[in-house]
C-alpha cells in the first residue's frame, strides 16, 4: 500500500560501516536508521532528505565513537550538505536517526537548527541497541520551538530490517497513515 503524502517530509542520519549489533561488531553498506527510513519513504512516498556530514566520521566503530563524543561535549555543529533550501511545504516531519551517547547526532541538531518548525510536527524514530530514545525527544523539543514533538519509536538496530510492521503501526497511531 502506497499513499501520497507530499505534505511530509522524512529526514534521517544513518551510518554505514563498522556498526554494533548485540554485542558484536559488523560492516554494513547500508545503516539501520537508512533502512526504517526506506519502509517509511515505500509507505508513504515521502520526500526524503539524508542528513549527511560534509565531513563524515570515521568507518570504523570504536573511532567514530569517540569523534561523537568529541562532538556531543563540544556542542559542536558539522557542517551537512544538501540541504533543502526550506522546509516550509511541510506540516510533518519524520525524523529518523541512530542514539548517539543518548540523544540525536549531532549532525541531526544542525539540521533541526537550521529551520523553523514552529506550528509543524515531528515523529522521532530512534535506532539503537538497547538504549532506547534517551533524551532525544527532549533535545529535538529544545531545538525546534513550536514544534509538536510526538511520541517516538525506539527500533531496536539489529532487527530493523523485521521492523516494518512496527512502523506502520507507529505511523498509523500517529495518524500518518
Amino acid at each position: 500500500m502506497v499513499i501520497s503524502v507530499s505534505r511530509i517530509l522524512t529526514a534521517y542520519f544513518s551510518r554505514a560501516g563498522e556498526n554494533y549489533f548485540g554485542g558484536k561488531m559488523r560492516f554494513v553498506k547500508v545503516g539501520n536508521t537508512q533502512i526504517a527510513a526506506d519502509f517509511i519513504e515505500k509507505l508513504l512516498d515521502t520526500d526524503i532528505y539524508k542528513i549527511e556530514m560534509e565531513n563524515p566520521y570515521s568507518d570504523n566503530y570504536k573511532t567514530c565513537v569517540k569523534e561523537a563524543v568529541r562532538d556531543l561535549k563540544s556542542g559542536a555543529r558539522p557542517q551537512i550538505v544538501n540541504s533543502p533550501k526550506s522546509i516550509s511545504n511541510y506540516d510533518t516531519v519524520i525524523l529518523a536517526y541512530p542514539n548517539y551517547c543518548g540523544t540525536v547526532p549531532c549532525a541531526v541538531l544542525t539540521f533541526l537548527e537550521k529551520y523553523d518548525f514552529s506550528g509543524k510536527t515531528i515523529l522521532p524514530l530512534c535506532t539503537n541497541e538497547g538504549s532506547g530514545l534517551g533524551r532525544s525527544v527532549s533535545d529535538i523539543e529544545k531545538a525546534c520551538p513550536g514544534a509538536e514533538v510526538k511520541n517516538g519509536l525506539s527500533l531496536n538496530g539489529s532487527n530493523v530490517a523485521f521492523a516494518k510492521d512496527d512502523i506502520e503501526k507507529w505511523l498509523k497511531a500517529n495518524n500518518i497513515i
